[in-house]
């Protein structure tokens, strides 16, 4: 277990060079390709401090908390949003959660602001 602890520590203080260099003998010599850059690679930014990263959110989550007493503007709205059939916003709307992920600010806040007028409470995440 300590030794687990040491190899932890040891990855998350490599630079940025020595992780891709990481990267590319895993994927040549052992045929381990880390999905999505690695999580190497993002375990270093993340030692340098949550505030930071939190000040770089370049995607967003559209959450519904509350549909609101006008229940049926709010599913027209989401359905505009997303797409989905009727029963299905319908379900959205009712048991409130993610109307889209990953979405930039800009477009997050179009969301947010078309959903409040319809009546409903909504978050970014």
């Amino acid at each position: 277990m300590a030794d687990l602890k040491k190899l932890a520590e040891q990855i998350v203080g490599l630079t940025l060079l020595q992780a891709q260099e990481l990267k590319t003998i895993l994927k040549d010599e052992y045929g381990i390709e880390p999905a999505a850059g690695g999580a190497v690679m993002m375990a270093g930014p993340a030692a340098g401090g949550a505030a930071e990263a939190a000040e770089e959110q370049t995607e967003f989550d559209v959450v519904l908390t509350e549909a609101g007493p006008n229940k049926i503007n709010v599913i027209k709205e989401v359905r505009g949003i997303t797409g989905l059939g009727l029963k299905e916003a319908k379900d959205l709307v009712e048991a409130g959660g993610k109307v889209k992920e990953g979405i930039s600010k800009a477009d997050a806040e179009g969301f947010k602001k078309k959903l409040e007028e319809a009546g409903a409470k909504v978050e970014l995440k």
